[in-house]
């Protein structure tokens, strides 16, 4: 199905854009170049809140006023609270994406209170906007990550097969919810979570679309990428001085490789919650 349909800006330069790859597909190398052209911008359109996001993170350890009466996060909160009405109002963003938007945000706030009460990470500078030691901005880095998926989902039109019932990520997600929560008092089931990630998507390949045919790649290898690419972004928001973990409480130092792990789990109760949502489609050819 078009993008077009749910983002009319994009319905707006597809019929230049298509006169534009028609004179890209006359040899091989322009073909390949285009696709990969393709391949990125709809990966920037997909990545526009949390991108937008990030940018705010680090413009405002540059440049926000230390005296001002509005704290810096109080001003990211709001900022973001922004972001989202006019991403709504312009129609770059859909009343589906925003409830992941909202279910997301509630999940990870509820995380950020326990998980800044026991220690595991601080934010260092005042809030009137907070919950506890959280201040509300922190939720929106959350939703990002299902905005992200919920928009990948339909621009790069996601098939699958071999998908596992949506029940079972559902219920595994619940596990690793609740994981995140209890190891500070009892066993961490975290390497056992991995091994049931890997059973039950071990076997799942999602088809995307990027130009004119569906190309594939394991879903896990796709959760993994975009860990990883959430670990980056982490490291830019630590060094920011966004939040901060105990390690780093002298000077910057690179967020543990561990954490990747922890973005993968968080992944998966993501794309969850935007599958349940969605309901995956079964790819024609599988």
């Amino acid at each position: 199905m078009s993008a077009g349909k749910f983002w009319p800006l994009i319905a707006h330069f597809q019929s230049r854009e298509a006169r534009l790859g028609e004179r890209m597909r006359r040899n091989r190398v322009s073909a390949f170049l285009y696709e990969f052209l393709r391949f990125g911008v709809k990966q920037a359109w997909a990545c526009l809140f949390g991108g937008a996001m990030v940018a705010l993170i680090v413009a405002t350890h540059y440049a926000y006023p230390p005296d001002t009466a509005l704290s810096r996060y109080d001003f990211l909160f709001l900022a973001a609270l922004a972001i989202q009405c006019i991403m709504l109002i312009l129609r770059l963003e859909t009343l589906e994406e925003a409830k992941v938007i909202l279910i997301y945000h509630v999940i990870g706030t509820a995380m950020e209170i326990f998980k800044t009460h026991v220690g595991s990470w601080i934010y260092p500078e005042n809030a009137f906007f907070r919950i506890g030691g959280v201040p509300l901005f922190s939720g929106f880095m959350y939703a990002s990550v299902g905005s992200y998926i919920t928009r990948c989902w339909r621009l790069f039109d996601f098939r699958f097969t071999h998908h596992p019932p949506v029940w079972a990520l559902l219920l595994l997600s619940t596990i690793i919810y609740v994981n995140f929560f209890s190891h500070h008092y009892t066993i961490d089931l975290r390497w056992l979570l991995f091994i049931a990630s890997a059973i039950l998507l071990g076997r799942t390949w999602v088809h995307y679309h990027i130009w004119h045919t569906h190309r594939r790649m394991p879903l896990l290898l796709g959760l993994f990428l975009v860990s990883l690419f959430i670990w980056f972004a982490e490291n830019l928001g630590t060094w920011a001085h966004a939040w901060m973990y105990p390690h780093q409480a002298a000077s910057w130092s690179m967020v543990s490789f561990s954490k990747l792990g922890s973005w993968f789990l968080l992944l998966i109760i993501s794309y969850s919650l935007v599958a349940w949502v969605n309901k995956p489609e079964r790819d024609s050819a599988g």
